[in-house]
């Protein structure tokens, strides 16, 4: 047998050659393989290891099924700068590849067409470049298909048109030519298709325009043609056109109406590149009607001539192209930048740039995210929370794919981050774990329900969410409110601008109590409801420094596992009733008792409340249950009933506790009697 230099291979034992970990598990290596490829120089991915557990939970951004096989990757925004190998197809079990917002680069391999079960695949914002491989129309589990903001050229594959359960489609900011393929139209979930800021020409295709589901069309910025279907009147303003001067059509604000010569000519054929019959046919107009295998003898004289006939037309249409395309390629680069003020001409945007383009976006906040699993709004419920429900690009533009710069603070179960709206509006985002979250989707659903049905001046406004099932996350995106919450007014050393007076003390006392008592209090569709967790850090302040609660029946939404350790947490700073630990409920009157105590607080300016504040109060002692940081500057008669309101509200006995109706009538005397 005759060896080469690498048959001595063939004798080494299987250890040499590779860690037993890797040749053990298959997708182990596939991972590491992927790790060397997109993180090159071996800066960001430390975590995902030779020795590792890919199932373990220390591979970053890795997620496994409960056959502990590999069903999500998350990593974007991670300043990868590799490229993305052909070994990604090997992990048949993922689901969910969300790579945006990173520096990767080259062509988008066409092995990737192998992640069969594939629902969300997320490569915008990256450099990549060449065709968009055909071979992605088999990929028959795909939803949402992300490849926006990168340097992807030629045509749009027909073959995205077998894509059936296919929902979203967002190409836009690329240099994509030839004509929008007809075969889009049969995508019957496709809700929002992207096409704008690209190169493509042709008209649009009527059977697009009658796609049932489409929600959303832009397809600004390109050099289409033709008589725009009136089809595409039903989506009023999410039909978006601007700066492709050729369209015309009746109906439509801002296009002219159409003449013959628009009539003839409104058909440019899609962009093609010869094989080696001379065409190939998936490039041709959908339109063109070409004989199949007809060769020599077993084709008649008439067959034979209506063949050349087609090339001979073929190759018209392509010099005529060439020509076109040489006299409008300097018009076009101008032309691109026409209606925005951003420079694409490197087909990538930076993070705020992006987040720029989506604030003044026209595109509604709807759901978009339809992947396997956990899916709480995927049952008929969406026209429920139609005015709440954002989709997860949205949420995650706006915080900047949770860039530490936007992060506010964490808790056992959940992160906030700070975010700007495409509107432009300022939020927090509460961005929780599937396993955070109330495994039931009718007890979800209905706690959701409730959630929106809060509406008041001093509590802060749910402005809606998302549930991502690819991610496996809840987010709920709140007004943000700018000066923190009761806590950082607490604990001050003397001579700290943050140090309240006594007026500002009072209004804020009133207005936590106003938010309790509507919550309270059963107002049409809304039933009577208790907080559970009602703390100073639950009281935030505002730019006029008005009391807004936060955290209002977040319970019913929460697996009971995290609502009981938030429980253990209230009961550590005191602000748990007595009684629950031997009824283990939550009243309307245990809501009073963290009143009470959030009332002490902000009297004394200290956190713990301890038993020398509460006899200060008894007694009338000011010096021992009010802030010494005031220096005297405070009401003693307002003084005096609130610390009487304060014991009344922590009695031991629940019964023995006035109800906040109660303490508001109270509060509302204070001014009559300073």
């Amino acid at each position: 047998m005759k060896l080469t230099h690498y048959s001595f291979l063939l004798f080494l034992p299987l250890f040499l050659i590779c860690p037993p970990t890797v040749c053990e598990n298959a997708e182990l290596k596939t991972l590491i393989d992927i790790k060397t490829s997109v993180d090159p120089h071996h800066t960001f991915l430390s975590s995902w290891t030779v020795n590792g557990d890919p199932c373990s939970g220390t591979f970053e951004g890795v997620a496994c099924n409960e056959f502990g096989k590999v069903a999500n990757i998350s990593l974007q925004g991670k300043g990868l700068d590799g490229v993305l190998p052909a070994a990604i197809g090997e992990l048949k079990s993922l689901s969910g590849l969300y790579l945006h917002f990173n520096r990767l680069s080259g062509e988008i391999p066409k092995e990737i067409a192998g992640l069969t079960q594939l629902t969300d695949l997320y490569l915008d914002v990256n450099y990549f470049s060449g065709n968009i491989p055909e071979q992605i129309g088999n990929m028959s589990n795909l939803q949402v298909l992300q490849l926006c903001y990168n340097k992807l050229s030629g045509n749009v594959p027909t073959q995205i048109g077998s894509l059936k359960k296919l929902n979203v489609l967002a190409l836009q900011y690329n240099q994509l030519t030839g004509a929008i393929p007809a075969s889009l139209g049969g995508l019957d979930m496709l809700t929002r298709l992207d096409l704008s800021f690209n190169r493509l020409f042709g008209s649009i295709p009527v059977k697009l325009a009658e796609a049932p589901l489409l929600r959303i069309l832009d397809v600004r910025n390109n050099t289409l043609s033709g008589n725009v279907p009136a089809a595409l009147h039903r989506l009023s303003d999410e039909f978006q056109y601007e700066n492709n001067p050729g369209l015309c059509g009746v109906g439509f604000a801002s296009l002219r109406v159409c003449s013959d010569s628009d009539n003839q000519s409104k058909s440019k054929p899609e962009a093609f590149t010869p094989s080696s019959s001379g065409y190939a046919r998936k490039d041709l107009p959908e339109s063109a009607n070409l004989p199949s295998n007809c060769s020599g003898a077993q084709c008649s004289k008439s067959s034979k001539s209506s063949h050349a006939g087609i090339i001979c037309g073929v190759v018209a249409i392509a010099l005529i192209t060439v020509i076109g395309l040489s006299m409008f390629s300097m018009y076009r680069r101008r032309k691109q930048k026409i209606g925005t003020n951003l420079d694409t001409t490197d087909g990538r945007l930076s993070t705020d740039q992006v987040k720029d383009v989506h604030r003044r976006s026209a595109a509604p906040l709807i759901s978009l995210e339809y992947s396997n699993g956990w899916d709480p709004l995927g049952k008929g419920s969406q026209e429920l929370f139609e005015n709440y429900m954002f989709n997860l690009e949205d949420v995650e533009s706006a915080t900047q794919h949770f860039s530490e710069v936007n992060f506010l603070g964490r808790s056992n179960y959940s992160a906030v981050y700070k975010g700007v709206l495409r509107d432009g509006s300022i939020v927090a985002i509460k961005r929780i774990a599937k396993t955070g979250c109330k495994t039931d989707e009718a007890e979800f659903l209905k706690g959701l329900k409730i959630l929106t049905s809060l509406q008041h001046g001093n509590l802060v406004k749910l402005r809606g969410f998302c549930c991502s099932k690819g991610r496996g996350e809840c987010f709920l995106i709140y007004d943000f409110v700018p000066n923190g919450n009761l806590l950082q007014y607490l604990n001050l050393k003397d001579g700290t601008d943050k140090v309240l007076n006594w007026s500002t003390r009072v209004s804020i006392i009133k207005g936590i109590a106003k938010g309790v008592d509507y919550i309270h209090t059963p107002q049409g569709s809304k039933p009577a409801l208790v907080h559970q967790n009602i703390s100073a850090e639950k009281v935030l302040i505002d730019w006029r420094l008005t009391p807004l609660l936060v955290g209002s029946c977040l319970y019913k939404l929460l697996a009971d596992d995290i609502v009981f350790s938030m429980l253990k947490a209230s009961a550590a700073m005191g602000y748990l009733a007595p009684e629950y630990t031997t009824t283990g409920k939550f009243t309307d009157k245990s809501d009073v008792y963290a009143f009470g105590i959030v009332l002490f607080q902000i009297l004394s300016g200290k956190t713990r409340i301890d038993q020398s504040i509460r006899q200060g109060a008894e007694s009338g002692r000011f010096e021992e249950f009010i802030d010494a940081n005031l220096h005297g500057k405070y009401s003693e008669s307002e003084a005096t009933e609130l610390g009487k309101i304060a014991l009344l509200c922590t009695h031991e006995l629940p019964h023995q506790r006035p109800s906040i109706n109660t303490v508001r009538q109270e509060l509302s005397l204070l001014d009559d009697s300073s």
